[in-house]
């Protein structure tokens, strides 16, 4: 999504440059955000971001299910999983994140799965016929998704078993999270929480998981959705610049420490931090491209709001949910019988800083110039009454909050 951004951002600003863009799945790119529906007999026709010959139409050449296996910084080129060679003014990496799968014994064993590309959901959905019982490790904003894909593919019992002491934990409260639990639960979804999964069992195919507690639960389809990992492979085998845990440094302007090479997206990381949702993926497109376009423009952050909407249940949370007295006042309005929380935290001087509200593939592109190659929070009148806020949230991105590093 990220590296299709880019393209269209650079493409309204530079007619002539050609692009070329690597992708690593055998198909264009397509909206990763809103995975879940295609549980719901959604064609993938709807999930792509453009019509197949809208890169044609604007001098794109794509190269798919040949991701770019190497860099060669002194001759400025790439090559590629099948063999091309290319020569690149600017480079920018959109590889991504890959899925952060635990040392778990019995990982490798049929019917554990991803939750990352079109093919992960028809590995799911084909294996799923078979299943009664299933169960996602990881409660958070993807991993809630996951449980929702087997609830839409039939398997009534459904168990989410998350590490931390709460559901989302780096996006609510243990109230906000108590109140959606609560809701997931009448809607039929289980969910563990301080568990840690020490076991995958079976013989050949999974059958349960054993928990360090000494615990068992059964399971006939298991899918993990524990995190995420930058996909920094190529920076670093080319000598780039990465951080400690992952992630390819750039600066404000995206550029990497090659000022050729520049990284955007899950992959990148900034002032210490990767971005792990869509809109600072987006605003990072439009950096790159105005740096590449010689336009001032620089990235400082982003705003990491975040919402769910999850089998009728919505969930929105924005700023610091957790920032607490001496730093801020905190408003808080929760209702029980109807399942309804929210809070909002103000600042000592008296402006809303944080809110929380609860309710019923890897891709390489780059161009050559010349020829060719390569929330706002509501107002706490809104938040008080019984609408949900107008915030102009941005949509969730394929996985999640910061990574802070």
């Amino acid at each position: 999504m990220i590296s299709h951004k880019f393209c269209e951002k650079i493409r309204k600003k530079d007619k002539i440059s050609h692009i070329i863009v690597f992708g690593e799945e055998p198909i264009r790119a397509y909206d990763r955000v809103h995975l879940t529906s295609y549980f719901s007999d959604k064609p993938l026709d709807r999930l792509y971001l453009s019509e197949e010959q809208w890169y044609s139409e604007n001098n794109i050449e794509l190269h798919l299910d040949d991701p770019a296996k190497a860099i060669d910084r002194d001759n400025k080129s790439i090559i590629s999983s099948k063999g091309l060679r290319l020569h690149y003014d600017f480079l920018v990496l959109a590889t991504g994140s890959a899925a952060f799968v635990p040392p778990i014994p019995g990982v490798d064993k049929e019917g554990v799965f991803l939750y990352r590309t079109i093919q992960d959901l028809d590995h799911i959905k084909e294996y799923s016929a078979r299943a009664k019982k299933g169960a996602v490790i990881g409660g958070g904003l993807l991993g809630l998704e996951a449980a929702k894909a087997l609830v839409d593919l039939g398997i009534k019992e459904s168990t989410v078993v998350e590490f931390a002491p709460r559901l989302m934990p780096r996006q609510i409260d243990d109230s906000a999270s108590r109140t959606l639990q609560i809701k997931l639960d009448k809607l039929g979804l289980t969910c563990l929480l301080q568990k840690s999964t020490t076991q995958i069992l079976g013989d050949g195919h999974i059958t349960g998981l054993s928990f360090s507690d000494d615990t068992q639960i059964d399971v006939d389809i298991l899918i993990i959705s524990a995190g995420i990992k930058p996909r920094d492979e190529l920076a670093v085998a080319c000598g780039l610049a990465t951080g400690p845990r992952g992630g390819i440094i750039i600066d404000e302007t995206m550029r990497t420490s090659d000022p050729a090479i520049l990284a955007i997206g899950e992959c990148a990381l900034s002032n210490g931090m990767i971005y792990g949702l869509v809109a600072p993926g987006y605003e990072m497109a439009e950096v790159a491209a105005c740096t590449i376009c010689c336009e001032e423009k620089l990235f400082n952050g982003f705003d990491m709001s975040t919402k769910l909407k999850l089998m009728g249940v919505d969930v929105a949370s924005f700023g610091d949910p957790f920032i607490a007295e001496p730093h801020a006042r905190t408003i808080l309005l929760e209702d029980t019988n109807k399942g309804v929380y929210k809070r909002l935290n103000i600042s000592t001087a008296g402006y809303s800083v944080a809110s929380s509200w609860a309710r019923p593939a890897a891709t390489t592109c780059y161009c050559r110039r010349s020829t060719t190659t390569c929330l706002s929070p509501p107002t706490p009148k809104s938040f008080f009454s019984a609408k949900k806020p107008t915030a102009n949230l941005p949509a969730r991105a394929w996985n999640r909050s910061p990574i802070r590093h």
